[in-house]
């Protein structure tokens, strides 16, 4: 019984870090930010399909790293049905988070408080509150369902590897399971918000696909020592026989 209690006091712990960071990653996404520039370097120059890119991205990827190695460890002892279960009930309240705010957005601001930030530059702070929050349909669409595909991918490599390795080799599981999962959220996301529901070309969907994505392998590997880290951690609090066996 006490096990038991350990398993699911854990799994709300969990739960709750993997919404609330999910959450956040798709309200900052609006901001785009230099990640050459914010670590005080010269912009990366990339050649790649024809043009040159830099490392500009959203600063949701900030958090999507941290997103998928909580995926990993629910899955590690909670299977798959741990991981749709937390997936599903994050789209759900991440719909009624974009509801909520497209709510608020429409809204009457009181004047004094449009005028709030006149000093600082900002003419009409209900302009500039809906320009930040107010993200487009195609972009709210995509996003949803990047993240939907990505963790029911990454869940079930992750699972099938786990089928070979066992309880060993956390780090193979792990990485094999981001390999492939961010290679699809990574393209699906800017197919659906900017490709099908913009006017950006297929082009530029590779070109920024494909460095959203070398940055999402990087981070995975720089994280692998937490991963790991955290996998200790919660064996010496659950005990050595908690893991569950995996299921389709």
């Amino acid at each position: 019984m006490e096990q038991t209690e350990k398993k699911n006091k854990l799994f709300i712990v969990l739960g709750f870090i993997f919404l609330t960071n999910a959450i956040i990653a798709e309200f900052i996404g609006a901001k785009i930010f230099s990640l050459e520039v914010s670590l005080g370097l010269d912009g990366a120059n990339i050649n790649l399909l024809g043009s040159t890119f830099n490392f500009d991205m959203t600063a949701g990827v900030i958090l999507w790293p941290f997103v998928f190695i909580l995926t990993d460890i629910i899955n590690e002892y909670y299977g798959r049905n741990g991981v749709r279960k937390l997936s599903y009930l994050t789209v759900i309240m991440l719909i009624y988070s974009f509801v909520m705010v497209r709510i608020a957005m429409n809204l009457e601001g009181a004047e004094f408080w449009k005028k709030s930030s006149e000093g600082k530059g900002i003419q009409n702070m209900g302009n500039a509150f809906d320009s930040v929050f107010g993200q487009g349909l195609w972009i709210i669409l995509g996003s949803l369902v990047a993240f939907l595909i990505g963790q029911l991918v990454d869940s079930y490599i992750y699972s099938k590897l786990k089928d070979k390795t066992g309880d060993q080799l956390i780090w193979i599981r792990a990485t094999g399971s981001t390999v492939v999962s961010q290679f699809i959220d990574s393209y699906v996301v800017l197919i659906i918000a900017f490709y099908i529901g913009g006017s950006y070309s297929f082009i530029w969907v590779l070109q920024v696909g494909t460095i959203n994505y070398l940055y999402k392998l990087f981070m995975a590997v720089i994280l692998l020592p937490l991963l790991i880290g955290i996998h200790k951690i919660i064996d010496n609090y659950l005990g050595l026989n908690h893991k569950v066996t995996q299921t389709t």
